[in-house]
């Protein structure tokens, strides 16, 4: 089923004519509950893993736990629209007595599915997103890992592993992320409006429009950050968002060249500022607004999954050379 965003509830250039020079474009990738393959791109579904590949793991100490999630109690809660319950921790309170854990691995992208994905190191065009299961340090810190593949060379492997490395308990129960396929769709998208993302006088005009906005027409009046222009949940490439840390200058650490977004993985495909961005096919065309929206959590937050404090998780790359490190922003 195709996903379908919504004409802008105001045509954005036509009130801000400049800004058709800082337009670019992003992919939405719609994840919605199914049964994703291996040959697929996807969110929380089978990774494309050679059987004779070791999965990764996280060798860091992790913060010790009291208590946690099991996948499969989770999974029965969430066909049951209940809340799983937690177990003890075995060897709680020991710090590092676990050992290396297994990443969980978050989703993959092929670039033959979403032109607009960025090549990887030496061409590769399948990039793998593994987040550890575990927090580290005081600040319950997390770890992610970025696997780049050429798809045609992996896909002449002679065995795919079956299942990854079972993780007996997990953390949060929002760890675990819930299958889903993907239903791609290219948008136009415009940079955050805060400090030097655009010209001053630029921003200035946009934040007197938005405050006369809201004047006119009370708080639930399209808003530039909210409304116009970038939408909430994933994505592939287009302009980060800053809603909690405000604009980051994310430079390579290899070789300080500016990095570019690679993708933005979002906890809730929708919110209280951003529900405008909904597809038309989730919505009942009798109704209005947030009202008009229909399927639930698999709607709104579709992966199960959280990223940081504002739920979005930023993949910055280097355009000078891919095999540089990747950077991850929450935000």
């Amino acid at each position: 089923m195709t996903r379908t965003t919504p004409a802008r509830p105001i045509s954005v250039e036509a009130v801000f004519p400049e800004l058709a020079a800082h337009r670019g474009r992003t992919t939405r990738l719609h994840p919605r509950p199914g049964r994703p393959g291996m040959y697929d791109s996807h969110v929380g579904g089978p990774m494309l893993w050679p059987e004779d590949e070791p999965w990764p793991v996280c060798p860091e100490p992790h913060h010790p736990e009291t208590e946690g999630y099991a996948p499969d109690a989770i999974r029965s809660a969430r066909a049951a629209g209940a809340w799983p319950p937690s177990r003890p921790w075995p060897g709680a309170g020991t710090p590092g007595a676990d050992g290396p854990v297994p990443f969980t691995g978050l989703a993959q992208f092929f670039r033959r599915d979403i032109p607009g994905l960025a090549a990887g190191p030496g061409g590769a065009d399948l990039v793998q997103l593994f987040r550890c299961p575990r927090t580290h340090g005081p600040h319950l810190e997390r770890r992610y890992h970025l696997r780049w593949r050429r798809a045609e060379e992996t896909e002449r492997a002679e065995a795919f592993l079956s299942a990854p490395p079972v993780i007996p308990l997990l953390r949060w129960e929002h760890e675990l992320p819930e299958p889903c396929v993907l239903h791609l769709e290219e948008v136009d998208t415009y940079p955050w409006a805060e400090d030097d993302t655009l010209p001053a006088p630029l921003i200035v005009r946009i934040d007197a429009w938005d405050d006369a906005q809201e004047a006119e027409h009370g708080r639930g009046a399209p808003s530039y950050q909210g409304d116009l222009s970038i939408p909430p949940g994933w994505r592939v490439g287009g302009f980060p968002s800053w809603a909690s840390t405000g604009p980051l200058d994310i430079g390579c650490e290899s070789c300080t060249a500016p990095m570019r977004l690679l993708l933005t993985a979002g906890g809730d495909e929708m919110d209280a500022d951003s529900h405008s961005w909904v597809p038309l096919e989730d919505r009942d065309p009798s109704s209005q607004g947030k009202a008009s929206i229909r399927g639930g959590q698999s709607v709104a937050q579709p992966t199960r999954l959280r990223f940081g404090r504002d739920r979005d998780l930023h993949v910055f790359t280097c355009p000078a050379d891919p095999v540089h490190p990747p950077q991850w922003i929450l935000s």
